[in-house]
């Protein structure tokens, strides 16, 4: 679906996407951390600020701060001081680009000997 070329120049990058399913949980949390790069945000506030469901937020903090692009202490989260957040939202692209086509990993289809990553 085309769209208007003052949307292409003044829309943020993560909103312009040609599927129109919107931005993933994780993007939206990386968007607005990185808008607000001097402040730390309980995630009820970065919760509200994203519309991120309840259940979803400390899962996506938690993988984000594994990708070394958020930081947290005490009840507090950021992003990181060195984080490429460009780099890391090609990245969260690129996970939803493969789900998408390829549908959701089975760990159990991945053969004898290889470890499910969530089993820690």
């Amino acid at each position: 679906m085309p769209i208007d070329v003052d949307e292409f120049e003044e829309a943020p990058e993560a909103e312009l996407r040609a599927t129109g399913s919107g931005p993933t949980n994780a993007e939206r949390v990386l968007a607005f951390l990185g808008e607000h790069d001097d402040q730390a945000f309980t995630p009820k506030e970065i919760r509200g600020a994203t519309d991120v469901p309840r259940g979803s937020i400390g899962v996506v903090l938690s993988r984000l701060e594994d990708r070394g692009v958020v930081r947290h202490r005490g009840e507090y989260w950021a992003i990181a001081p060195d984080a490429d957040i460009d780099a890391a939202l090609t990245s969260v692209r690129v996970a939803r680009a493969a789900s998408d086509r390829l549908g959701a990993e089975d760990p159990s289809a991945w053969g004898p000997g290889v470890d499910d990553p969530e089993d820690g």
